[in-house]
């Protein structure tokens, strides 16, 4: 009954996951966060890699009951958003643009201090928006991997895919920005949304491209994810400064992302700007933001509390050393040494 149990919970885990991870510009790390199981995930991909035997078992049944959870609900998102591609481009784009622009301030705000007295690493923000800018001008030409047709893959189009999925699921170790974002920048979130849904309709000929995009997020987890890790740990400034760049010109990517449909679109405009989507864009990140802010109120408030106050310390530390010098075969720690050599010094 509770192995049952935790399956449940753990499927539910993933799905409230993949449902934030399958739309630009909300963070599904920032939905584990809220819900509190943020550091079991991250443990679990660590542990799965690591040399502990127990412990790998024990994170791969995790992450395999996480992944069905999360493949349901991310098969479900793409059922619905490939249908409305097609029919709600414009609102799906306000929408997308409102989650985004959401998400920049809170980025600036959540690495305040890593960014203050920093302004020289601002010049990686710019390259971060050149950088989407220039991608997304590369792919209305025939230059590189331009636009991505899952039907007709070249084959440096393969491996295009398969960077773009190493990058898209190492986003969860960045602060605030999502794997669509990603996607989204690198041209191919619209494309592998309805690729991802003609696999599921068994149209096997987009198959291969899925591949190619799976076997990067295979490798994103095992490899590319600690050479992020270990570039926020050195050179933090920067990659933030280059991380609000990208979200800043993935703006332009969304503006542009009628027009990258299988059957082109005029890009969003004043006229099909929809501002009820936009503004429910913003208020959802910055709702999970403000929870997740109340809930980090609660556990410090609750922590501080339950923290024993300087005297109990002092009478436990006593009793611990009253304990251990009642019993013969017990060896006293330092620290009641340490307590015994200073009432000695009293003393003499």
């Amino acid at each position: 009954m509770m192995g049952d149990k935790q399956m449940l919970i753990s499927m539910l885990q993933g799905l409230s996951m993949s449902l934030a991870d399958s739309v630009p510009g909300v963070s599904g790390g920032t939905v584990a966060f809220i819900l509190g199981f943020y550091e079991k995930f991250l443990g679990a991909l660590h542990d799965l890699i690591g040399k502990d035997r127990n412990l790998r078992r024990s994170a791969f049944l995790y992450l395999l009951k996480f992944s069905a959870g999360w493949a349901v609900g991310m098969i479900s998102c793409v059922m619905i958003l490939s249908k409305a591609f097609e029919n709600n481009i414009y609102f799906l784009s306000s929408l997308f643009l409102g989650f985004t622009v959401s998400a920049i301030p809170l980025i600036i705000y959540e690495e305040r201090e890593t960014l203050r007295g920093k302004y020289r690493w601002i010049i990686y923000t710019v390259l971060g928006v050149l950088a989407v800018v220039a991608l997304a001008l590369q792919r209305t030409s025939d230059i590189g991997a331009g636009t991505v047709d899952f039907t007709n893959l070249s084959l440096l189009q393969y491996a295009y895919l398969t960077v773009t999925g190493a990058a898209a699921v190492s986003a969860m170790l960045l602060p605030g920005i999502s794997g669509s974002t990603l996607l989204l920048i690198f041209g191919v979130y619209v494309q592998a949304v309805n690729a991802l849904k003609e696999v599921v309709q068994f149209h096997m000929i987009y198959l291969p491209g899925v591949l190619a995009l799976g076997t990067g997020i295979l490798c994103g987890i095992f490899f590319a994810a600690g050479l992020i890790r270990k570039g926020l740990r050195t050179f933090r400034p920067q990659m933030v400064y280059l991380i609000i760049g990208l979200m800043i010109g993935s703006l332009y990517a969304i503006v542009m992302g009628p027009a990258t449909l299988d059957m082109p679109k005029a890009p969003l405009s004043a006229a099909s700007f929809d501002m009820a989507a936009f503004l429910l864009g913003i208020a959802i990140p910055a709702g999970l933001e403000f929870a997740r802010y109340k809930i980090k109120r609660i556990k410090d408030r609750s922590e501080i509390e339950n923290a024993p106050s300087p005297s109990e310390s002092e009478e436990s530390q006593s009793e611990k050393c009253d304990i251990s010098g009642g019993q013969d075969d017990a060896k006293p720690d330092n620290s009641c040494e340490t307590e015994n050599n200073d009432a000695n010094q009293g003393e003499e």
